[in-house]
């Protein structure tokens, strides 16, 4: 199980001003605007709500967040690949995982905010989840990553999905989620990432990633955007209440550029003063929780030929072998599976498959969405 995560994060909390009291409801006399496409009369039966599936109360108060939502991380849950497909399994699914979650993880309620099962069913998670997507102005403070319980959706997916690809009524039915929740809070195809582009784990699993860029291309697709209205490059916006491989990635490159910071994946003081420092010798707003901002991974990401090694070929190998490129060494010797890895990676993404590390190359290398991922082929 990848279920490790503390129940509150108290410092989304502190950072939105509310401290870290437990009330049922927090901030609802504070004016907060919907969200630009919300739509208050949005066709949401098609959820499972928590009475339908007979959760239980949670124990302790719940919130809801004061910042804004920005972006939907996806989860394998790390159960088993059930065969049976049908809705009484998915509503058992969600019983058991609020069992986990409140009985051995010692939760208020389930971590996540929704459930997609491997028939495809869709069950809302969290307490007060389906209500707030039905609002779509914020979101409840949930459990499913340290660092971004308050401002991004938790969905998790039943199955483990380490070497094992989902189902395709799963991804249909995550399709439909993700477009429904970018709708209602205003987001984008380019704002869904993975757990482990937030935190040391395994998930979502290595196939189930691969299959990311097709699901944002699919969720592109039903939103209608234009491709002129995605960014050139969403980077994760990893900040100093995260961890985990793109957090160590970015402590290579800092290593490279001259500072003295662990490699340990953990943000600690030395890496946000790290941070801190390159951002202003850049010229680059400082920022307070040392976010790499977009300036700030363009400016510390070097371009890579095929005959670069040192430190930068280092961080690209352990990114690669972290994402289930299992033959690819961490040596800092641009060699053949380093290439190998690399061309699949930026096929995957739509890039030219040259096995050079462009600043694109980069961006889709850390968990960040690339403009030519959306362009059709």
């Amino acid at each position: 199980m990848h279920f490790d995560h503390p129940e509150l994060d108290r410092r989304t909390l502190l950072r939105a001003g509310l401290g870290a009291a437990a009330v049922a409801v927090v901030g609802t006399e504070l004016a907060f605007p919907a969200a630009a496409q919300a739509a208050p009369d949005a066709d949401l039966d098609w959820i499972i709500s928590c009475d339908e599936w007979g959760a239980r109360p949670p124990a302790d108060p719940l919130s809801i967040s004061a910042i804004a939502t920005n972006k939907i991380i996806v989860h394998h849950m790390a159960f088993p690949n059930s065969t049976d497909y049908s809705e009484e399994h998915a509503k058992q699914l969600a019983r058991d995982c609020q069992n986990l979650h409140m009985d051995v993880n010692r939760w208020s309620d389930t971590g996540q905010h929704f459930t997609v099962s491997r028939g495809g069913h869709v069950l809302e998670g969290r307490h007060g989840s389906l209500e707030r997507l039905q609002a779509g102005d914020r979101q409840m403070i949930s459990a499913h990553c340290p660092g971004e319980n308050g401002r991004a959706i938790g969905i998790e997916n039943e199955g483990t999905y380490v070497t094992d690809t989902p189902p395709q009524e799963l991804l249909d039915s995550l399709v439909k989620l993700c477009t429904t929740i970018c709708q209602q809070y205003g987001l984008h195809a380019h704002d869904i990432f993975g757990h482990w582009d937030f935190r040391a784990t395994q998930c979502p699993g290595a196939m189930f990633y691969r299959e990311f860029p097709a699901l944002r291309r699919r969720v592109f697709a039903k939103l209608g955007t234009d491709l002129g209205d995605v960014p050139a490059r969403r980077w994760p916006d990893i900040w100093r209440f995260v961890g985990g491989p793109v957090v160590k990635v970015a402590q290579y490159l800092l290593t490279f550029r001259g500072y003295t910071v662990p490699v340990t994946g953990v943000f600690d003081a030395a890496t946000v003063a790290a941070v801190q420092d390159w951002q202003a010798r850049n010229g680059i707003p400082v920022d307070i929780d040392a976010t790499l901002t977009a300036p700030t991974w363009e400016t510390l990401a070097p371009e890579l030929e095929k005959d670069a090694t040192g430190i930068p070929v280092q961080a690209v190998q352990f990114m690669l072998n972290s994402k289930g490129y299992a033959d690819v060494a961490i040596t800092g010797e641009y060699d053949h599976p380093t290439k190998k890895a690399l061309q699949d990676l930026q096929e995957l993404h739509g890039l030219d498959t040259n096995g050079k590390v462009s600043t694109t190359t980069w961006c889709a290398l850390v968990g960040g969405v690339v403009r030519q991922s959306f362009q059709e082929s």
